[in-house]
């Protein structure tokens, strides 16, 4: 199973701000956020049948005429080296490309972008990036983990490909001293984008009753994060 391409939006107007694109979820993730709403994609993705990689290049190609790019998602695309065959098809499909990702593969964002297979990466900031705030808001284990994540910002910052990082705020995790210090340790990012949680199924089935910030105190946040960033925005989910 190549890619364990588990999920297929055919047309989405939200996955990639700006454009028309076909949205591809992979499984299999190596953290465990405890408020990740894809959780079947993450623990059980033997409940999903698998969509064979020639099906989606047969309708990008079909559709080319108003699709303009191509989102993968997952779980975690990285975990699978295979992630860089699957971009390169859709490249060679005429579409531009967009990679979602938590950052923990380094290496292989690298080649994603030194082969100049994404036009476009959003990286998941779980939280201040020290480890007990990533234990707690992503589940991993170890301080190697973290310590890739901090090398895939630096590796952005670098401004060799078009990105954005982006935070999910969920109230029991993330106060306002927290986004400050997220916003101090990514400073001079070209975006950082506030997403909001929604509470849809989460892994952790404790976090259905976490109510959501409301978008007055978002707003408040993005305020006080705006000089950190070219751009920052918010966004409901």
């Amino acid at each position: 199973m190549k890619h364990a391409i588990k999920g297929f939006d055919q047309m989405s107007l939200i996955d990639w701000d700006g454009m028309v694109a076909t949205t591809i979820y992979l499984s299999g993730c190596n953290f465990r956020c405890p408020y990740c709403h894809n959780a079947g994609l993450v623990l059980s993705p033997d409940q999903f049948e698998s969509i064979p990689v020639d099906e989606i290049l047969e309708y990008v190609t079909e559709h080319s005429d108003f699709l303009d790019g191509a989102v993968v998602t997952g779980g975690e695309p990285c975990i699978r080296s295979s992630v860089l065959d699957l971009l390169s098809e859709l490249k060679e499909a005429g579409l531009s490309t967009k990679l979602d990702t938590n950052g923990s593969f380094p290496a292989v964002l690298d080649r994603v972008i030194d082969e100049e297979l994404v036009d476009y990466v959003a990286m998941d900031v779980k939280a201040p990036l020290d480890f007990e705030s990533y234990r707690k808001s992503a589940g991993i284990a170890d301080r190697k983990t973290l310590n890739r994540v901090q090398d895939s910002i630096d590796l952005l910052m670098e401004g060799r490909v078009d990105y954005e990082f982006r935070m999910t705020v969920v109230p029991v995790l993330h106060k306002a001293a927290d986004l400050k210090l997220v916003g101090e340790r990514l400073r001079g990012a070209a975006r950082f984008v506030l997403q909001n949680y929604v509470p849809r199924e989460p892994l952790d089935p404790s976090f259905r009753d976490e109510a959501p910030y409301d978008m007055e105190r978002l707003q408040e946040f993005r305020d006080m994060l705006a000089t950190c960033f070219g751009e920052c925005i918010l966004r409901r989910e």
